[in-house]
């Protein structure tokens, strides 16, 4: 029978990861620097005045709209077509990133920011839910690091492309302008080739041989029933009110705490270890620590899957975290103090590689969705609004970073404890389980 034809199983597996994640890769990048590029577009925007009261304003905006539509977008990927949402939805969002181009006034900027938030909303955690269509449980944390792998990499890539265009001037149109309406072109491509691309499981996807299908969907299959029986028959509501996933959304907010203080003070935090340092230095030695956690997140998940294993690998990650922000606080010496950026960065990574394969053992394939986008809503809104809000209070106050990364130091700690609890619940559920 071609079911069971010798090795179709680890051949559809490659398959799979080679078809789709080095595209998904670039869908997340794409997004990235959609988001993240009106930090760069600031100091031309306040020229025709748009003040920083009104680009902060923006930035919250911007959330309202995505949190709106977070779990309407992702049931949509389980319900509809993962295929055609996220064609419209890159389209949707790359629109509105060009048109971000052509405002003039606030409310203008205030408009355009809401709908592109509200048009990125499903992205994230519909790819989320998109790879537990194709990807086994064993492989899941690989997928998901080369997928996030596009972080650390649009960390990378942001600033040189955005200072590029910046410079220019073209047709009488100034630069801050031009990089809205050039990085919102590729995001439109890309959902073109959604269309063309992808599908929306194995049962569709031709470049699959019949074998090969018929492997990798039993396997899939067998894992959903495994999730539908652990999770007793309970409601979605019910799931998403569960103690393991209340506890992993505030998790997520001290994870999101560490790699939004690392993606936004590391430039200034060197800048106050190395205060000679050129612009260009400076960027260079914001890039070095992303590098090496990029190639530390696609390790580190292989060892995750090889081992079976998630919660300890987390909680590795959180604490290696832990110790970059300690010594980026208490170091005397500016290599120490650098050397602790590298641990921050490696480890924040290493733990967000694991962090997703997690939360989806602890959901339905129902609820898989709705429970993603709840995770990453809190994880975001306490990570996006909170820290970045007392790290600056606390600069402010003390004139040193210490107090704020000693702070975020902290939130680390909760979330390794607050993932230990999961972990212990999950096996104390799975022996009950056994025994029943």
């Amino acid at each position: 029978m071609a079911s069971t034809q010798p090795g179709a199983g680890a051949s559809a597996r490659s398959r799979v990861a080679a078809r789709l994640l080095p595209f998904l890769f670039l869908l997340y990048v794409a997004n990235y620097l959609d988001r993240t590029n009106i930090a760069y577009a600031t100091l031309g925007m306040k020229g025709v005045g748009l003040t920083d009261s009104v680009i902060g304003t923006a930035y919250g905006i911007f959330f309202i709209g995505y949190f709106a539509l977070q779990i309407p977008g992702a049931l949509l990927v389980e319900r509809w077509s993962a295929r055609l949402l996220l064609a419209i939805t890159l389209i949707t969002w790359g629109a509105f990133t060009t048109l971000t181009g052509f405002v003039r006034t606030p409310l203008q900027l205030y408009g355009a920011r809401f709908l592109l938030g509200a048009a990125e909303a499903g992205f994230f955690p519909g790819v989320i839910v998109y790879l537990s269509h194709w990807f086994i449980y064993q492989d899941r944390a690989k997928a998901v690091a080369r997928f996030m792998a596009a972080i650390p990499i649009g960390f990378m890539l942001g600033g040189p492309i955005a200072g590029s265009i910046l410079r220019v001037h073209w047709l009488g149109i100034a630069g801050w302008r031009w990089l809205f309406l050039l990085e919102g072109v590729p995001a439109v491509i890309f959902g073109i080739l959604c269309f063309f691309y992808l599908v929306d499981g194995p049962a569709q996807a031709r470049w699959l041989s019949a074998a090969e299908k018929a492997l990798l969907l039993a396997r899939l299959d067998r894992e959903r029933a495994a999730a539908e029986h652990a999770a007793g028959g309970r409601s979605v509501l019910r799931q998403l009110g569960h103690r393991n996933v209340v506890l992993m959304s505030i998790a997520y907010f001290g994870l999101i705490s560490s790699l939004n203080t690392n993606g936004t003070w590391t430039p200034l935090i060197i800048r106050e270890i190395a205060p000679g340092a050129s612009f260009i230095m400076v960027g260079l030695l914001t890039a070095f620590p992303a590098l090496l956690g990029a190639a530390a997140m696609l390790l580190w998940s292989q060892s995750s899957d090889r081992r079976d294993e998630r919660a300890w690998h987390i909680r590795i990650g959180l604490l290696i975290a832990a110790a970059g922000w300690l010594l980026v606080a208490e170091a005397a010496t500016p290599g120490v103090r650098y050397g602790g950026l590298i641990l921050v960065s490696a480890g924040s990574f290493c733990a967000l590689a694991v962090f997703w394969t997690l939360c989806g053992s602890l959901l339905s394939q129902a609820a898989g969705p709705a429970g993603m986008a709840l995770i990453n809503c809190v994880g975001i809104a306490g990570g996006s609004a909170i820290t970045p809000f007392v790290v600056g209070v606390l600069k402010d106050w003390s004139g040193s970073f210490a107090p704020g990364v000693l702070f975020v130091a902290a939130t680390l700690l909760l979330t390794i404890a607050l993932v230990t609890l999961v972990a212990a619940h999950q096996r104390a559920t799975a022996v009950a389980l056994e025994a029943s």
